[in-house]
């Protein structure tokens, strides 16, 4: 029997190519960063297939339940085998167990606790909390929300998500929860809030979250930019933290992790 070219080869041949599954991954990529269905038409110009392979594509995807076809509007979605991966994602936590030695690391190079949050809805969800030696107990524990606004968490992904998004999470002031009677309680104010961030290239907050506590905050981002998480350190606002310093120890723990994912 002889060796097939993947083992004989060298480098290059231990990659195949394997058109079909590729077009087939970068039409789910595509589908999974569109705010809703979209017609066969966008998907073939967006990604340069063929118009008559993409419906090629789609009508097996639509088979095996990753995309539906939605007649009356001309256009396909996800469908709900792309939804049972994501829940299969969750279940595994890839996130978290990736995410958790980082940020311990972190905490040992920096001497403050330090936790790693995602996005649900308008709040922040822990998954990860790494606690300093003779550190103030926080609030972030594992599965704890809180609203995304007031968090260095919150506000790091926040700045990085489309102006129009944030604009749908925070439509009019009854979005906008409080705990200590500091933070943004207006869109125009949250706005204000996020071109900051911006332009420091981290998140702050200031007693916002418990009094006498600040935290910095820095987006974790996917291969598109999109923050799939942020890493965030907390420490006594009397203890003499520059923070634009404790920003560059963490921006490259992000980076990391990003890596670790996939991201850029």
């Amino acid at each position: 029997m002889t060796d097939s070219p993947a083992l004989a080869g060298g480098a290059s041949a231990t990659r195949p190519q394997v058109p079909a599954a590729e077009q087939t991954l970068r039409v789910l990529s595509f589908l999974a960063r569109q705010r809703g269905p979209v017609p066969a038409r966008a998907v073939a110009v967006a990604l340069g297939i063929p118009r008559s392979s993409i419906y090629h594509l789609l009508a097996e995807m639509q088979e095996q339940q990753f995309v539906v076809h939605l007649p009356e509007e001309r256009r396909w979605g996800l469908g709900i085998a792309a939804f049972e991966l994501a829940g299969g994602y969750s279940r595994q936590e890839p996130l978290a167990r990736l995410g958790r030695p980082v940020v311990a690391e972190l905490v040992d190079r920096t001497g403050e606790s330090a936790h790693l949050a995602v996005m649900h809805g308008r709040d922040v969800l822990y998954i990860v909390e790494e606690r300093a030696p003779h550190r103030p107990t926080l609030v972030t524990d594992v599965g704890v929300r809180l609203p995304a606004h007031l968090t260095a968490s919150g506000r790091a992904m926040l700045a990085a998500l489309p102006r129009e998004q944030v604009r749908a999470l925070y439509p009019d002031a009854a979005a906008f929860a409080e705990r200590t009677g500091r933070g943004p309680r207006r869109p125009g104010e949250l706005r204000e809030v996020l071109r900051a961030v911006r332009a420091a290239g981290f998140a702050s907050e200031d007693g916002e979250v418990t009094l006498g506590l600040r935290s910095i905050g820095v987006a974790v981002r996917d291969h598109v930019g999109w923050p799939v998480a942020a890493i965030a350190v907390t420490y006594a606002e009397d203890r003499p933290v520059d923070p634009a310093a404790l920003a560059a120890r963490v921006e490259p723990v992000a980076r990391e992790l990003a890596r670790r994912l996939g991201g850029r």
